[in-house]
């Protein structure tokens, strides 16, 4: 047999293994949303990371088999005039998951603590009240019965590289390009500067931070899905089996000095 068939013939394996995994994970989550309607639990899903961590792919797999009626995803546009004037967690708040929804963000009210922060969008007045108020604001939510689950997709700096290049070359792909993107590889130091000082100073008891080890965007996706049904504790329902400890893990300050997070 030759060297080309047996590529093909692993990848094909590889792609089944994977399309197994996922099909049962999907199946766990639409087991968890019918205990969640019965229930009337409010689950609020955040999932930051660089651009082109692959937030939207992660999202798509979660809910492709949930009930749109009681999924939501929210993806908010930058902030109006109005929103600037605003309470900063105003526009947030009117798409907080009511009783038996889940509701994920693709971004959020992080963005204060990323690209803002990188980019000069707010001032240093503005993130340091946001870092003060955030956990007092997310200890409210679980206080009212919000379950909040925040993740943050991390990669390496070659990985951004690739992904940002090739979904220049993608024409499916044109939606997803902003001005910002240009500025992600300048600015990657600064960038994980902000990451640190945010996960250490908005991870909680109420809310903690579950990074996510994002280069390789299929075990990510399996690794976050098995995190979210052992959370809340689907765990005993099917064999989805337990998140790669190495892949998803609870933030610790220790963890970038481990090389579990990107420089």
């Amino acid at each position: 047999m030759s060297k080309k068939k047996n590529k093909r013939n692993e990848k094909n394996e590889t792609e089944s293994v994977y399309g197994e995994e996922l099909r049962a994970l999907q199946i766990g989550l639409s087991a968890l949303q019918r205990r969640i309607i019965a229930d009337g639990r409010k689950l609020l899903v955040i999932v930051e990371g660089r651009d082109a961590a692959g937030k939207d792919g992660i999202i798509k797999r979660v809910v492709e088999h949930l009930s749109p009626r009681d999924t939501r995803v929210v993806a908010l546009g930058p902030p109006s005039d109005r929103d600037r004037r605003s309470w900063y967690f105003q526009r947030w708040s009117s798409h907080l998951p009511a009783s038996g929804e889940i509701v994920l963000f693709n971004r959020s009210w992080y963005n204060r603590a990323g690209v803002e922060r990188v980019m000069g969008y707010s001032n240093d007045a503005e993130f340091e009240e946001f870092m003060a108020t955030v956990p007092l604001f997310e200890q409210l939510l679980a206080h009212c019965g919000i379950t909040l689950v925040k993740y943050y997709l991390d990669i390496s700096k070659a990985e951004q590289k690739k992904r940002l290049t090739a979904r220049r070359d993608d024409p499916l792909k044109q939606w997803k390009i902003s001005p910002v993107d240009d500025q992600a590889l300048k600015h990657w130091k600064a960038y994980s500067a902000a990451r640190d000082e945010m996960l250490a100073r908005t991870h909680s008891v109420a809310a903690p931070w579950t990074v996510v080890r994002a280069d390789d965007k299929r075990h990510a996706r399996l690794s976050l899905m098995r995190d979210l049904l052992t959370r809340l504790g689907e765990e005993g329902e099917g064999n989805y089996g337990l998140p790669d400890p190495n892949t998803a893990f609870l933030y610790d300050g220790a963890a970038r000095e481990q090389g579990l997070i990107a420089p």
